[in-house]
């Protein structure tokens, strides 16, 4: 269970003794009874998930009216909805693609990105793995490209020292956003990769089954190896082409944070759709969402952004958001 929710159970409890209190003397405080009322629909990246779904239940405590849903469909599945006009914000481990954005536009849908957080994609073995120490971008290219096909199978076809043993794959499948992202920074091409491994939108099907096969590898953003790291092996990666000769680099907050963890650091994201910010409750939750991203994505395993770059995404959303309330009023 996510630390987040004992916080929770905190906040509920002062926030119930606090109305207690209150509701004779004022009816209420503008905290927790602002009179905001609304629905949010969320969907897409199981990747932004643990963090949306930690500041979705925080906002519930503070503004119990407004109904928070967040669904989980993978970041091309959430794009897919939120470029129809169905969802109000999508969760992306990635940036919009062109084709996507050509359908928002066609949908008279505009938008505003936001990051929130930080990620490294990370490589996992079975804990009984004692072959695999390190693994180079190079090696993981071999594994993953599209010619690897029914081609690499055994653990021995990457290094010669590594068993004469299958090798079983586990990764996202193909509408999630990390699958994108990895497939870029590791074959070269979003999108180009083998198809013979075993494939899932939810990164916790594929964390059980990396765990109970000795002969799995398996990719997943960061936070799901952290919670579960009892249970899993984190390998080491090493760029080759990298100039600085790092070597091999473990995923870390201080890593990821500081980019050394190439390529497989990358941003995450949320994006708001024009039209939700004519609800007042919209414009409230994604600030509150930018007030509490740093601390609630550090508790569930991500790695947060300086406070600065909340700030700039603070401002950039208050401009959007102005920018189509008076659109709006203007037509």
């Amino acid at each position: 269970m996510l630390n987040f929710r004992l916080n929770n159970i905190k906040v509920n409890a002062a926030l119930l003794m606090g109305t207690a209190l209150m509701l004779g003397a004022c009816g209420g405080n503008s905290e927790t009874d602002s009179g905001l009322s609304g629905n949010i629909q969320i969907d897409g990246s199981s990747t932004v998930y643990p963090i949306t779904e930690a500041v979705a239940e925080e906002y519930r405590a503070e503004a119990r009216d407004v109904r928070v849903t967040v669904g989980v469909s993978g970041t091309g599945g959430g794009f897919k909805k939120f470029t129809r006009g169905d969802i109000d914000i999508v969760d992306a481990s990635r940036q919009i693609k062109p084709s996507e954005d050509s359908l928002a536009q066609a949908n008279g849908i505009s938008y505003v990105e936001l990051p929130v957080a930080y990620d490294g994609l990370t490589v996992v073995v079975h804990p009984e793995n004692d072959w695999v120490k390190d693994i180079t971008i190079e090696e993981l290219k071999k594994i993953w490209e599209p010619a690897a096909q029914g081609t690499i199978k055994r653990w021995n076809q990457i290094r010669p020292e590594w068993p004469d043993q299958e090798i079983h794959l586990y990764g996202p499948g193909v509408e999630s956003g990390t699958y994108d992202y990895f497939t870029e920074a590791v074959v070269g091409e979003s999108g180009a990769s083998r198809g013979d491994y075993t494939a899932s939108e939810d990164d916790n099907v594929l964390v059980q089954g990396v765990s109970t096969d000795p002969n799995a590898l398996g990719f997943f953003g960061y936070a799901y190896y952290e919670e579960n790291q009892g249970k899993l092996k984190v390998v080491p990666v090493d760029d080759l082409n990298d100039s600085n000769g790092k070597g091999a680099i473990t995923p870390t907050l201080e890593t990821v944070k500081d980019g050394s963890y190439a390529p497989l650091s990358r941003p995450l994201f949320i994006y708001v759709n024009s039209k939700a910010t004519a609800s007042p409750a919209t414009v409230d939750f994604v600030n509150f969402y930018l007030d509490n991203a740093a601390a609630l994505s550090q508790e569930v395993g991500y790695i947060p952004m300086p406070d600065e770059l909340y700030k700039e995404q603070k401002q950039k959303f208050a401009q959007f958001a102005k920018g189509t309330q008076q659109q709006g009023t203007q037509q």
